[in-house]
């Protein structure tokens, strides 16, 4: 009997040992826009670009917590004010069928793609559309110089003391270029490459992108962290229809999927060979007021429109019971999180009476452009529905993906659906990304446009406070705010779900809703 359970134990293990080889497809719904880490802010390309590019720290895989990446260590000077770097040596670029030469990574690599996006006078500035992360997180009001001082050493000077600044930096948005590379395409007149044919130190590198079909990815046999990955390939294939890549996962045709219909998550998790992976995410998703538009600079039509939306209905009916209803800014799983205000009911008469009260009484017409995801556009028809009995006519947009950020950023819609992913553990990333006066600047990050004097001080001293109880005071001040001004209709924070094979290993939910691929094998 022993013997009998020792073998079988010995079994286990010998399968749980990972394989190497083979391809892996990630179904998703909607294709990447671009391929330049500094130019995008949608999780389609960065779920690209995570897997091709490095940055100088990462957060450790399943945490928000700091490690070193391709800065093998650093130093922060007393004053706060100064980061050192200090490089790893042998990391190479890796070549593809457009960029042969073996380039190794150093501090010029570094300078180039810090500098590119906040100094005027770097042929690279003005090139391939604007750095919305950078100017959002207001970057250039933090970063005073990023200098080389030997071959693999980097000093980084910051105006001002900057919290979450490490953080900041292992975004996807400060990820490494290649200066050698990025420079021949400029001789050759050829700077947009950049965006389309990637070139960096990551596990996988580019090999192919056929639009709204697949982005082919061939493993990094000299990865410099754990060597080649376990995977041969990666192809992020889009399917648009959430029931077709369902279908596709139970065909075998596909690995893993994202954006699973809500109905249908009992059913794949009862199908043999399917196995679903679940974790609070740290996210919201919400329906913005822009106030650049008249009604909306009235925060009593602000207030009215939030009392006016059966946010619970909304969430019980397009999320089926894998979300929680919003009513902060920050989602319950990240630190200074508070509801500690009055929260907005649905109360349609209550809503009506706001309205009365702005001058609205009769009502208005507006457009609201939808996220173009199946829960978007629910969220949008259950809004337009419940806005039509208090006298709001509301028109639905939806339009392709990339079209649906430009006209977002641009500030040209009257409401939108959006929903936002922490990309680095700390309140800062969703207040002031999302709510600051930076933000408002096109192409916005803040789509309320809404411009706050006493939030934006609070969430700018707590940008630059170290000290960590201030800081939960300030966010949690900063709430209260952003509640009672309302410039947002919160509606949900969700799970983040991933159906996948049974087979698959080593993929799983970051905390910081990122996908890595470099851990995945699978079980042959």
């Amino acid at each position: 009997m022993k013997k009998i359970l020792l073998s079988l134990l010995l079994g286990s293990c010998l399968l749980a040992e990972p394989n190497y080889g083979g391809t892996v497809v990630y179904a998703r719904n909607a294709d990447a826009s671009l391929l330049d880490p500094a130019h995008v802010t949608d999780a389609e390309s960065i779920y690209v670009t995570r897997q091709i590019y490095d940055t100088l720290v990462r957060f450790k895989a399943g945490t928000t917590e700091i490690e070193p990446a391709l800065a093998k260590s650093y130093e922060v000077s007393e004053d706060g004010l100064t980061y050192t770097f200090h490089l790893r040596e042998g990391v190479y670029f890796a070549p593809t069928s457009y960029f042969k030469e073996r380039v190794e990574m150093t501090a010029d690599d570094v300078v180039f793609s810090f500098k590119r996006q906040f100094d005027e006078n770097h042929p690279y500035h003005s090139i391939n559309g604007s750095h919305d992360y950078w100017m959002a997180m207001g970057m250039s009001n933090t970063i005073k110089d990023v200098e080389k001082v030997d071959k693999y050493t980097v000093k980084i000077t910051l105006k001002k003391k900057e919290a979450p600044f490490l953080a900041n930096i292992a975004m996807d948005f400060a990820g490494i270029l290649c200066e050698k590379y990025a420079n021949e395409l400029l001789a050759q007149n050829k700077a947009a490459d950049l965006n389309r044919l990637p070139v960096g130190t990551g596990a996988f590198y580019f090999s192919s992108w056929k639009k709204d079909d697949n982005i082919t990815l061939i493993a990094n046999k000299d990865y410099w962290d754990k060597g080649k990955p376990y995977l041969d390939r990666l192809v992020i294939k889009v399917i648009p229809n959430a029931s077709v890549r369902a279908a596709e996962l139970k065909a075998g045709q596909v690995h893993i999927i994202d954006k699973a219909n809500y109905s249908e998550l009992n059913e794949l998790e009862n199908t043999k060979g399917i196995k679903i992976e679940k974790k609070p995410g740290i996210n919201v998703y919400y329906l913005t007021l822009n106030n650049q538009k008249e009604w909306f600079k009235n925060p009593l039509v602000r207030q009215a429109i939030n009392h006016a939306i059966n946010k619970k209905a909304i969430v019980d009916a397009v999320y089926e019971g894998y979300a929680r209803t919003a009513y902060s800014a920050l989602p319950p799983t990240i630190w200074s999180f508070t509801e500690d205000f009055v929260k907005y009911e649905y109360n349609e008469a209550l809503a009506k009476d706001l309205l009365k009260q702005a001058g609205y009484e009769n009502g208005f017409s507006v457009n609201l452009i939808s996220r173009p995801t199946p829960d978007g556009k629910k969220t949008a028809e259950a809004i337009q529905a419940d806005l039509a009995k208090v006298g709001i006519k509301v028109n639905v947009l939806t339009y392709d993906f990339t079209t649906y950020l430009k006209k977002t950023k641009d500030l040209e819609h009257d409401m939108s659906i959006q929903g936002w992913i922490g990309d680095n553990g700390d309140p800062d990333n969703f207040l002031y990304i999302n709510l600051s006066k930076d933000a408002i600047k096109k192409p916005a990050g803040n789509f309320a446009a809404w411009s706050n004097d006493e939030f934006n001080d609070l969430i700018t001293k707590a940008k630059e406070s170290t000290n960590h109880e201030e800081r939960i005071k300030l966010y949690e001040q900063a709430q209260k705010i952003f509640a009672k001004e309302a410039p947002w209709v919160t509606i949900a924070n969700t799970l983040e779900i991933y159906p996948m094979r049974s087979n698959v290993h080593g993929f799983f939910v970051n905390n910081v809703g990122g996908l890595r691929f470099d851990s995945v094998w699978i079980e042959k």
